[in-house]
C-alpha cells in the first residue's frame, strides 16, 4: 500500500508540474464608457465621464453653433450639450428612445455628449489598445487615442481633452 501511495503522490506532482505555476498578473485596466453613434463604436475613459443621463429636456439657446444643442438643468447646475454626431460629422437624427447625455469633464471643459446609445461601461486591459490605423478619417485622426475590440465590436478611444480642445478652438 505505501508503494501504491508513492505511485500516486508522483503521479499528482508530475500533473502539478505540468500544469505550471498560477501567475499573478497585475496588468492595469483601463475603465470605459463604450457608446455608437450610427452603428460606429467609440468610447471615453472612463474616468473622464461624471455621469450617463437618460434623454432630459434640452433648452434652445439662439445664437449657438449648430452642434451645441443646448444646455441642461443637472440637479441645478447648468450644462452645455454637445451634439457628437454633428462634432464627428454623422449626418441625420439618431433615434430619439435610446439616446444619452454623457457628462464629460476634461482638463477645462465640462459638457454634456449626446450619444445615440449607451452600450456598455467596462473595465478592460490596458494591452489590448492598439494604435489607430493611418487609414483614418482626418477629422478622427487627431482625437482616437487607441482602438480595441470589444466583443464582435471594434472600438475607438476618444481622447475627450483633445475633442473639447478642438470644439472650444472652433476646429470642431
Amino acid at each position: 500500500m505505501t508503494a501504491g501511495r508513492a505511485t500516486l503522490d508522483e503521479i499528482l506532482t508530475a500533473r502539478h508540474g505540468k500544469a505550471g505555476e498560477v501567475v499573478n498578473v497585475n496588468e492595469p485596466l483601463i475603465r470605459l464608457v463604450i457608446f455608437s453613434l450610427d452603428g460606429d463604436w467609440f468610447a471615453f475613459h472612463g474616468e473622464q465621464i461624471r455621469e450617463i443621463l437618460a434623454d432630459c429636456h434640452v433648452f434652445f439657446l439662439p445664437g449657438c453653433p449648430p452642434s451645441m444643442e443646448g444646455v441642461i438643468n443637472v440637479r441645478g447646475e447648468i450644462e452645455s450639450v454637445i451634439r457628437l454626431r454633428s462634432v464627428l460629422r454623422y449626418s441625420g437624427e439618431p433615434e430619439t428612445t435610446s439616446t444619452r447625455i454623457l457628462i464629460g469633464q476634461g482638463r477645462a471643459m465640462r459638457s454634456g455628449l449626446r450619444v445615440d446609445r449607451v452600450e456598455d461601461v467596462a473595465s478592460v486591459f490596458a494591452s489590448r489598445m492598439e494604435v489607430p490605423p493611418h487609414n483614418m478619417p482626418d477629422h478622427l485622426a487627431t482625437i482616437v487615442q487607441g482602438i480595441l475590440s470589444f466583443g464582435e465590436h471594434h472600438v475607438s478611444v476618444l481622447d475627450l481633452d483633445r475633442l473639447f480642445d478642438d470644439y472650444r478652438a472652433g476646429l470642431r
